[in-house]
């Protein structure tokens, strides 16, 4: 009697998506919170939340988020923060993929 031979299909490589946990985890976390901790007691003073998430190895999101007593008269336009949240992160290896603001702003 002789053994059954199955056909098993080589396989290929697979290529697996990097995730935002995956990507969290090559972001030095203490680097972008150290570059971005003067911006975020700033916002806090204004009634703000700042905080970030990773967008790519090399890249983060900012997000803005306002308190009940947020001043919306503080709060400079899109691409000021842009530009100011880049200008933080320049001692790092990291840049602002983009930023976000309350309700779109």
């Amino acid at each position: 009697m002789n053994p059954v031979r199955e056909s098993v299909p080589s396989l290929a490589p697979v290529e697996v998506p990097m995730t935002e946990q995956t990507v969290a985890t090559t972001i030095d976390t203490a680097a972008v919170d150290a570059a971005l901790q003067q911006f975020r007691e700033v916002l806090a003073s204004d009634g703000y939340l700042l905080r970030w998430t990773a967008a790519a190895a090399d890249q983060v999101v900012v997000h803005v988020e306002a308190g009940p007593d947020a001043c919306a008269e503080c709060l400079v336009p899109l691409p000021v923060m842009q530009a100011i949240m880049n200008d933080a992160l320049e001692s790092t290896p990291y840049s602002v993929d983009h930023v976000v603001l309350p309700n779109g702003k």
